[in-house]
């Protein structure tokens, strides 16, 4: 494969690297932006045309289960590493839950009782975070709730959400971006009354199918390169949004293809990447609908379109319709980030990928039309007397000018509240999360947010000079002692200190709130 990069000389990076973060922490930004793009050379990455498209694609199996004898859903989970072939250049050691690469999917309906077993047998103490989960904080799988090497963890609660496509994935203070690079992570879909009975293609593996798409570095030995991309990449006045990588995988499959079978199939798309973004869309630039986003499906009718942008940590579900003998490319496009220059150039934003090969078989079974459940997850009134809070993702590790400390509680929210959450960038695009909450976006940069936003979510982009306005819906379990956790889902920002928390407590009581945890780090 072709990999199209700026070549940069010892020489270079140590006169014009200093110059160039002298002139951007100094003043001179316009003189920085220019010779860093000289630095970073004007080829932009891409693997389009470069790919035979050889390997069927690999789909997470769904999670054996057992209930318990409390009646609980019980999955049993070894975190641990392993080698996995990935790339033509080498055996690759890597990370899994149940395997050697990423994790099974878990599957369960609103009301199920879950209690899904971990064994770290991890060389470290990681974290397990249910993103997108509405659950006790005791249990979200933050910074707090760490795993010793050697050490289980078994949480437990309800599912009580709208159906949705979740996942989970490591959360450990300061080294989220390496174990989640490593391989650790998976979906969570959650079913409810809302998929019952409607024509939603759900045969999982035949026409709903999980695409995990994440870009890697590999070594010539075919290793994960955990280094950063280029000398420019690793001046933090540029930027330092961590490693993106050259070579696109789905679900764990470099080069990848899948036949549909369906005239209308599903695609449940993850970006679990640590920090680029995608622009999805087809090469013959065909439409599909987006039926879903992060926490659910969209009020009202599926949103048309022929391009969808997914940051870090986000999620969608889109339908395509297939005619008998299509063979198409699902690709990712250049992207417009509102960013500076520079910004746009090391995020990747120029970047282009052929990510999937879809082809159809000349018989090609028809679906029925598609029923979408409308009227559900709808934008709620907000009183005119909400809360409303205010969060500056400030450069690449602090919010509010605060780094995250683990033991300072940052904000105190009443259980059930609804709040507006104001969440502006000073120059770098972002993707903020919140956990256990959904949110809607009522207002980007002050205007009515395109329809591909009115969906359900939990993580957002945050473009710089476009601030997001947020309707935030929280959950009803008090704790005032276990934090949750909002972030910047770029996971080198995150573990650079670009977090804060928040707890939940029963409403009245916000004032009494020690604004200190007690118990420091959790286990």
């Amino acid at each position: 494969m072709t990999r199209n990069r700026g070549k940069l000389t010892r020489r270079t990076f140590l006169v014009g690297g200093g110059l160039a973060g002298c002139c951007v922490l100094g003043g001179g930004a316009a003189f920085g932006i220019n010779l860093a793009r000289t630095l970073t050379g004007n080829n932009k990455t891409s693997n389009v045309g470069d790919l035979t498209f050889g390997n069927l694609l690999q789909i997470p199996p769904l999670a054996e289960s057992t209930v318990d004898d409390e009646g609980r859903t019980v999955w049993d989970l070894t975190l641990q590493t392993g080698e996995t072939d990935i790339v033509p250049d080498g055996t690759t050691k890597t990370w899994g839950i149940n395997g050697t690469f990423l994790a099974p999917t878990l599957r369960a309906k609103r009301g199920d009782v879950v209690a899904p077993l971990l064994h770290n047998t991890l060389p470290e103490e990681t974290t397990i975070h249910w993103h997108g989960m509405h659950l006790p904080a005791v249990m979200d799988g933050g910074p707090h709730q760490t795993i010793p090497a050697g050490e289980s963890w078994n949480p437990a609660w309800t599912v009580e959400q709208p159906a949705s496509t979740l996942w989970y994935h490591p959360h450990p203070h300061g080294k989220t971006a390496e174990h989640v690079y490593r391989g650790i992570g998976g979906l969570f879909l959650v079913d409810n009354e809302t998929t019952d009975g409607l024509h939603v293609p759900n045969e999982y593996g035949v026409d709903d199918i999980p695409l995990i798409v994440q870009d890697k570095r590999f070594t010539d030995s075919g290793q994960l390169s955990l280094e950063p991309a280029s000398f420019i990449d690793s001046l933090s006045g540029l930027g330092a949004f961590g490693i993106l990588g050259d070579t696109i995988l789905v679900n764990g499959t470099y080069d990848p293809h899948f036949e549909v079978t369906r005239s209308l199939t599903r695609f449940r798309i993850l970006n679990g990447s640590n920090a680029r973004f995608y622009n999805f869309g087809f090469d013959d630039d065909r439409t599909f609908r987006i039926i879903a986003t992060d926490n659910g499906f969209v009020p009202g009718e599926p949103v048309e379109t022929n391009r969808v942008l997914l940051g870090p940590g986000e999620r969608i579900e889109i339908v395509v319709e297939f005619n008998p003998g299509d063979d198409v490319i699902l690709r990712s496009y250049e992207q417009d980030l509102s960013a500076h220059d520079v910004n746009e150039r090391l995020i990747g934003a120029e970047d282009t990928f052929d990510i999937l090969r879809l082809q159809a078989p000349e018989s090609l079974q028809t679906s029925p039309p598609l029923e979408h459940p409308g009227g559900v997850n709808v934008i709620p009134d907000v009183p005119s007397d909400a809360t409303e809070r205010a969060f500056s993702l400030d450069g690449h590790e602090s919010i509010n000018g605060e780094k995250m400390d683990m033991n300072r509680i940052d904000e105190v929210v009443p259980a059930s509240a609804l709040e507006i959450w104001n969440v502006t960038s000073n120059g770098q695009p972002h993707t903020f999360h919140i956990h256990g909450a959904t949110f809607h976006v009522l207002e980007v940069d002050g205007e009515e947010p395109p329809s591909v936003l009115r969906g359900p979510k939990d993580t957002v982009l945050i473009s710089p000079d476009h601030g997001v306005k947020l309707a935030v819906q929280f959950a009803p379990y008090a704790d005032p002692e276990f934090p949750y956790m909002y972030h910047c889902h770029i996971l080198r920002h995150e573990d650079n200190g670009m977090m804060g928390q928040f707890v939940v407590v029963e409403p009245g009581t916000e004032d009494t709130v020690p604004r200190t945890l007690a118990m420091g780090h959790h286990h």
